[in-house]
């Protein structure tokens, strides 16, 4: 296999910051209690060299800025203004929106987790506990941020009984799969927050890991259903009440739930709702996804401990490689490689045909979340199989949006020309110049800097399962951490941007790049927007408009312009999900500063 290509990083000066009240503050820790270098500069950012360069702060300038402090503030506000724990949701969110929002705080909060290093005395302070587990001074600083964190994590445990499982039920298969990888990230925040903060004793949350992991499991098995071979020789269905349409969004989710449930899964051992986990899949080794490929006849899987599907399920890995194989070889992607949306099957209903079985009518549209998702799949197959090209057509991937966005050896391209997915290196939707983006559409841009967050994590050197997952060797760690590092600058050009676009209160806009952008048509873009407006015909098969109400809501931009004119005010505004995308590309600066910033101060 080829090295991956090494991007030099783009070196900024850091961008400006809103006061915010918040533990995650500069000094609000003691240095000590950060276990990284960063931690003096956070206290004194005059004094950092980042990457060999001194940033330099003007006196006159803004203040100093601190990634952790902002991403707090943005979820503060998130939660603050958004959701509701009387009904255990954001009300202003769709059941596949809620889904990710979910997501996006389970993954800040072990954000938060890990930027402070304490242990919480077993059996707590003045109960048993003697405080000497937390270092000397650390008692407080450690109490008050477990209490952030518990605060947000019963936001998280209220969106368990609020979340519309019922009606999810009844939805495309893409809208399971968000169920299934929040909960999943749910599950990966509790097992690791208690390991770091909790030895010798026990964490509340843990006792919700299964609960977290029986949903994830009823929803998956639920979506494993729409993997249909008798189309396009394989593939996930988008949506079972439409014809069929084999969409990028819905495959690449596939790809990571399954993998998901193959590496972060812990087992389930609870039956609820229904006894059999192969109501479809019938043993048949072609199928997507077999349940009981390693059970008994009363569908529990093989292997003792009372497990309805035990952990590291070699089937869930088995159904994860089978739809990445299918998925690179479906001509979905780009000249410029990006996924395009995805495929009808040309003359499928005629006459009760299946017309030609091939997806051979692509629809051209491409989304910032469609080259996300796959990243956090790919990532797994790699630590499930050993298999290096994963990674590699993952680095490939991300440098090809990076590339759409008019981000150059390091810098910005000026002149706000459209470049396929942005522009001026900052991540752009179609609809975002227009303010006609949906409530679909406001969650996209969010979900790619998660995904892409994970894809980036340090490779472990020391396999979580000998025998049944993988370390890299030191040759493949570095390349994979030397490539993550180039994106960096990049990641923070877009943070940035991002955080150009909140109001007074704090809310987040949609379109970062609004000053860039201004003025300069979107080009060459083809293809059916379905996801902003919604189907009807007889191409699809009937009427979908989820999340496409509001969309059209325009404000006209004839006029005089005045000085309070605000682009982020048009179509549906600020929304809980373009807060989310705050959330999610504030984390991905503070996670990319945290791995892979070679800092001196």
């Amino acid at each position: 296999m080829p090295p991956f290509r090494i991007w030099r990083p783009y070196r900024s000066h850091p961008p400006s910051s809103s006061s915010s009240s918040s533990p995650f503050l500069p000094n609000s820790l003691p240095p000590s209690s950060l276990p990284h270098p960063l931690a003096q500069c956070l206290a004194d950012p005059t004094r950092a060299t980042i990457n060999g360069e001194r940033y330099s702060v003007d006196a006159h300038g803004p203040p100093p800025f601190n990634a952790l402090a902002e991403l707090h503030s943005a979820l503060h506000t998130m939660q603050d203004r958004y959701f509701e724990v009387w009904v255990g949701t954001w009300p202003a969110s769709i059941d596949w929106t809620g889904a990710v929002l979910g997501m996006h705080v389970a993954a800040v909060l072990d954000t938060l987790s890990r930027s402070a290093d304490y242990v919480m005395p077993v059996g707590g302070a003045g109960r048993g506990g003697s405080g000497a587990d937390i270092g000397e001074g650390n008692l407080g600083e450690g109490a008050r941020v477990e209490n952030e964190i518990n605060k947000y994590f019963s936001h998280e445990l209220t969106y368990y009984f609020g979340e519309n499982a019922f009606s999810l039920r009844q939805q495309a298969y893409d809208d399971m799969l968000w169920v299934v990888l929040g909960w999943l990230e749910a599950v990966g925040f509790i097992k690791g927050h208690a390991g770091r903060h909790y030895a010798g004793g026990r964490w509340y949350g843990e006792q919700f890991v299964q609960p977290f992991a029986h949903r994830a499991r009823v929803f998956y098995e639920l979506a494993a259903q729409g993997w249909d071979e008798t189309l396009c020789g394989g593939g996930m269905t988008w949506n079972p009440n439409l014809t069929p349409y084999k969409n990028a969004i819905t495959n690449e989710l596939f790809v990571a739930a399954s993998v998901g449930m193959y590496l972060d899964f812990p087992g389930d051992r609870n039956a609820s709702p229904f006894w059999r986990t192969d109501a479809k899949n019938t043993g048949d080794d072609d199928a997507g996804y077999d349940a009981d490929a390693d059970g008994g006849d009363d569908g529990r899987a093989a292997g003792g401990d009372g497990f309805i599907v035990p952990p590291l399920h070699r089937p869930h890995l088995a159904a994860a490689e089978r739809a990445y194989a299918w998925l690179r070889g479906s001509n979905m992607t780009t000249a410029d490689g990006l996924f395009a949306d995805g495929f009808h099957v040309s003359g499928w209903g005629r006459n009760g045909s299946v017309g030609t079985g091939k997806c051979d009518v692509r629809n051209e549209m491409v989304y910032t979340y469609n080259q996300g998702v796959l990243l956090s799949g790919l990532r797994g197959l790699w630590e499930g199989t050993g298999r290096r090209g994963y990674l590699e057509d993952g680095h490939e991937l991300v440098r090809s949006v990076i590339r759409a966005t008019g981000w150059r050896d390091g810098k910005e391209e000026d002149g706000g020309v459209w470049e396929g997915l942005g522009r001026n290196g900052v991540l752009e939707e179609v609809c975002d110049s227009t303010g006609s983006c949906s409530q679909n559409a406001q969650a996209f841009k969010g979900i790619f800097f998660h995904h892409l967050t994970r894809f980036c994590a340090p490779l472990p050197r020391v396999p979580r399962a000998p025998g049944k997952t993988y370390a890299a060797d030191a040759e493949t760690a570095a390349l994979h951490r030397a490539s993550c590092a180039g994106y960096a600058g990049w990641v923070a050009r877009n943070a940035r941007a991002a955080m150009g676009t909140r109001d007074g209160l704090g809310r987040y806009g949609m379109w970062w790049g609004a000053d860039g952008g201004r003025g300069k048509e979107v080009i060459g873009v083809e293809g059916e927007d379905y996801r902003n407006e919604g189907v009807n015909g007889s191409v699809w098969g009937g009427k979908w408009d989820v999340g496409v109400r509001g969309g059209d809501e325009v404000v006209e931009e004839g006029g005089e312009v005045g000085p309070r004119w605000d682009w982020n005010d048009r179509g549906r505004g600020r929304t809980v999900e373009t807060q989310g995308g705050g959330v999610a590309v504030l984390r991905a600066m503070w996670e990319f500063v945290w791995m892979y910033s070679d800092v001196q101060c």
